[in-house]
């Protein structure tokens, strides 16, 4: 039977890294940070210190590891118990490392640069939030709690298929063990390549895994919760603050909220592509849409729904207009689609003498559909169908009606980071997902 804790536990797990490790949070920062609220930050480490080569193999990690954080949470659990925000801090995040020294980088160097101790720190400087908890997973850790759970159920619209963590997944919904779950999570090199297409897979993970330890009943039962604490810390540490009866009072907590009570969120960026040298590629944060964040999460508020933390743009789209390819045969519709920024090829010339009666028709390949999705909000009223064996251009079939053009806003952090309710945590495409 499933237990409660297990929804704390996989939280832990849904990080890559090495074992288990103590590593004490530090005193409230300056500020906001009174800590009201309980706020658990989970790390993964990237190392592969102590995995035989068969283990490597297995789980597909092959390669030298950095010995710096691979992911980071950030799960802050209301002062009633009644709602859970997960925030997720990119690994590539570009920041100023809490040691005095004023040097910068990436937020994962700083477990390399000083340690446990260190992160807990930086992290606590950049939100201003304090830090209750500290839980750091590793990769067979992660793979054990997964099949102990009996399984993940994992969820794309696409064919994901990623060489270096070994991912190879066809479009619809699959039951996965923990060796896959952990190349779904773990993979950065597929359709939407970097952190936030990966992180969002992540969140993704975790608010399924919980929908269904809540729908399989592990729920309100303490003593089956302090069992299960008991034995996870035969194999599992934490640091000096968290025992026994914190991860059971979190664990009961996370399981009986309902989906639409925990929250999930990447930290907004504005820079994706910030060079530093001697440091690379990095994330700059968006300065007024995260200090929002960390102010709601500060004052115990809700994240969802705050137009401070994440601005409803005009007309969403899914995915970037830029990087889709459209034929249309109506040269009025093709220049408008043009001005819209997809990359337009117009074959009016190719168009029937006598239109059929009717909207646009947009015809796409399978696993296109959140492309398709876009299409179709800069065309209003056109339909959507699915050819197997399409190329990979989107097609317009214009009708008799002329189309209307209407321009469409894709913000990334919105297509991939938003703050979302876990009832609204949908597949890939981004709508909501199915009772299970």
């Amino acid at each position: 039977m499933l237990r409660t804790t297990a929804a704390m536990t996989l939280l832990a797990t849904l990080v890559s890294g090495a074992a288990w490790t103590a590593a004490p949070a530090g005193p409230p920062p300056p500020g906001n940070g009174i800590g009201i609220g309980t706020n658990v930050l989970v790390v993964g480490v990237d190392s592969r210190a102590g995995l035989s080569k068969a283990e490597k193999n297995r789980l597909h990690v092959g390669g030298k590891g950095c010995n710096c954080t691979d992911v980071m949470m950030l799960v802050h659990l209301s002062r009633d118990s009644r709602r859970a925000s997960v925030v997720s801090l990119p690994r590539d995040s570009y920041v100023e490392y809490a040691d005095g020294s004023g040097a910068r980088g990436k937020i994962n160097g700083a477990y390399a640069r000083g340690g446990r101790a260190l992160t807990v720190k930086t992290v606590e400087k950049v939100t201003g939030l304090r830090v209750d908890h500290f839980l750091e997973t590793g990769f067979t850790g992660f793979e054990q709690t997964v099949n102990g759970l009996g399984g993940a159920t994992l969820c794309t619209d696409r064919h994901l298929r990623d060489e270096n963590s070994g991912l190879d997944m066809t479009p619809g919904m699959h039951h996965a063990d923990g060796n896959n779950a952990l190349r779904f999570v773990r993979a950065r090199h597929i359709e939407r390549p970097g952190d936030l297409g990966r992180v969002r897979r992540q969140q993704r993970a975790v608010s399924d895994l919980l929908t269904r330890l809540t729908a399989e009943g592990a729920l309100a039962d303490p003593a089956a919760a302090a069992e299960t604490a008991a034995t996870l810390l035969k194999s599992v540490r934490t640091d000096d603050h968290t025992g026994v009866a914190d991860l059971v009072r979190i664990g009961l907590a996370l399981a009986r909220l309902r989906p639409e009570r925990t929250e999930f969120a990447t930290v907004p960026i504005e820079e994706f592509d910030h060079r530093v040298p001697g440091v690379g590629s990095t994330l700059v944060w968006h300065e007024a849409r995260s200090r929002a964040l960390w102010k709601a999460l500060a004052q115990d508020r809700p994240i969802t729904g705050d137009p401070a933390v994440q601005p409803a743009p005009r007309t969403p789209v899914p995915t970037d207009p830029a990087g889709i390819t459209v034929r249309i045969d109506d040269a009025g519709a093709a220049a408008g689609l043009r001005a819209a920024g997809f990359v337009v090829t117009d074959t009016s010339a190719q168009a029937p003498a006598v239109r059929p009666a009717g909207p646009p028709v947009i015809r796409y390949a399978p696993g296109r559909e959140a492309d398709a999705a876009t299409l179709a909000a800069a065309l209003p009223g056109a339909r959507r169908q699915v050819v197997p064996g399409h190329d990979g251009a989107l097609d317009v079939a214009v009708g008799a009606r002329k189309p209307e053009v209407r321009a469409v806003t894709y913000d990334r952090n919105v297509a991939e980071g938003a703050p979302v309710t876990a009832d609204r945590l949908g597949c890939l495409s981004g709508r909501t997902r199915s009772a299970r």
